[in-house]
């Protein structure tokens, strides 16, 4: 392949500042791109000697050579070419353009932007105008209203990941703004915050039989989020048809089409709106509603074929880092695979996405689900009967899952979801295989 509008070779990674200029370049651009090491101009791939070193390298000098900070606007893997190693740059359109290298400023020697195949010098009047246009009402610029900000469980959540957070992470992720203050990433990820979302589910086709209102919050955005996952992989039950050759089972929704859209909607919701995304259940279809609309500098052509402009990049690069987000603009890809660009609907402040249900649900009565555990001991303790039942359905189609995972998911506390675990135990509902760690949980067959 030659060089394009979005792709360009580095025979080798040198010690000038080149790779910044042409990051920069691809940053200040409206699509990105994606900037290869080991490959020579002409397509030729040469390989890359220490993979390692060249992407750790990389890494820090986009961290430490780019101002405003581009961190969750890139990300640096490692591909097998010809048999060669190479180094692969992906770079997202960012939204606070001027992007330029830190040690020239906002100058023509500074800032780029991608022409054609090449990086070319922005003129000093293009760079005033980008300036002007810069979104003033980043989370990151917004201080919070609290200082009194702990966050333990981003710490565990980054423990879990092996990637413990040092005694500079508030600066390092960008959680405090120039005045050494909190901002409202610091807020939205604290272990304590007034940021609640609603997954609300409806026995009508329209707004008006509320059946059930769960929120998930007042807790680091990312726990919120874990949450709001778990809690629509247990509404979205697996529909059976009988047919005289075989029993099709169907989810109500696509799941991989549901995970990536209850990401989107958290990650880049204009939390400067402060309304936070929000999830609905009918019996025909799932909602989900952020706030803002596209970036300006993103159409709706651009939108649909994965090009990404991060809102809250700050956000973004966080739940990269815990796995959560996968790569730069997969999510909507994924999710028109299954549904297409008709599950979207714009307006002038918030993006809809509709998944209409494989069937339609009756949530009075339940759907035939082979999650769902119908009969009951007849000493099963009045006290907990909904807990129970949300426990035996995640066991079910989960029999790995740690007490961690259940009290996350189910939003019970340790203790109470201990003595309903022991309990249910001693009633032989449900059994632990094997050790604490490494074993699995069955539920006993009555």
């Amino acid at each position: 392949m030659s060089e394009t509008n979005r792709i360009e070779y580095k025979r080798e990674l040198t010690s000038d500042l080149d790779i910044e200029k042409e990051v920069i370049a691809f940053l200040n651009y409206k699509e990105g791109g994606y900037i290869y090491i080991g490959i020579d101009r002409d397509g030729n791939v040469v390989g890359v000697d220490n993979v390692d070193d060249c992407m750790l390298k990389l890494k820090d000098r986009i961290k430490n050579n780019i101002s405003p900070s581009a961190m969750g606007l890139f990300d640096i893997v490692s591909e097998s070419r010809n048999g060669l190693p190479v180094v692969k740059i992906t770079v997202a359109s960012g939204i606070e353009k001027p992007y330029f290298k830190t040690r020239y400023g906002m100058t023509p020697r500074g800032a780029y932007l991608r022409v054609g195949t090449s990086a070319e010098p922005l003129q000093q009047d293009q760079i005033d105008r980008l300036f002007a246009m810069r979104t003033r009402n980043s989370i990151s610029k917004i201080v919070s209203n609290r200082q009194d900000l702990t966050f333990e469980q981003l710490r565990i959540y980054y423990d879990e990941k092996g990637k413990r957070l040092n005694d500079n992470f508030k600066r390092s992720l960008e959680l405090v703004t120039k005045d050494g203050e909190y901002n409202y990433v610091a807020y939205l990820l604290a272990d304590e915050n007034n940021n609640s979302i609603k997954v609300a589910k409806y026995s009508s086709l329209d707004r008006c039989d509320l059946i059930e209102n769960n929120e998930y919050g007042y807790c680091s955005l990312i726990k919120a989020t874990k949450s709001v996952l778990s809690k629509l992989e247990i509404e979205n039950k697996t529909a059976a048809r009988i047919t005289p050759m075989e029993r099709i089972e169907t989810p109500l929704w696509d799941r991989v089409a549901v995970r990536e859209a209850v990401i989107n909607a958290i990650v880049h919701n204009d939390y400067s709106f402060e309304v936070p995304p929000k999830f609905e259940i009918f019996p025909d279809r799932l909602e989900i509603t952020s706030a803002g609309r596209l970036p300006e500098s993103l159409s709706r052509e651009e939108f649909f074929t994965g090009i990404s402009i991060p809102r809250n990049k700050e956000l973004m690069r966080i739940y990269r880092d815990l796995d959560i987000v996968e790569s730069l603009g997969s999510g909507i890809p994924r999710i028109l695979r299954a549904y297409g660009e008709g599950s979207f609907h714009f307006t002038d402040n918030f993006i809809r996405i509709t998944f209409p249900a494989s069937v339609q649900t009756d949530h009075a009565s339940g759907l035939e689900s082979t999650r769902k555990i119908e009969k009951w001991p007849e000493k099963w303790p009045e006290k907990w009967p909904e807990n129970g039942q949300k426990i035996l359905e995640v066991i079910s189609y989960n029999k790995s899952v740690t007490i961690a995972q259940l009290e996350e998911e189910l939003n019970i506390g340790h203790t109470t979801l201990k003595k309903i675990l022991r309990e249910m135990q001693n009633e032989n509902i449900i059994r632990r295989v094997g050790p604490a760690k490494g074993g699995h949980w069955e539920v006993v067959e009555r």
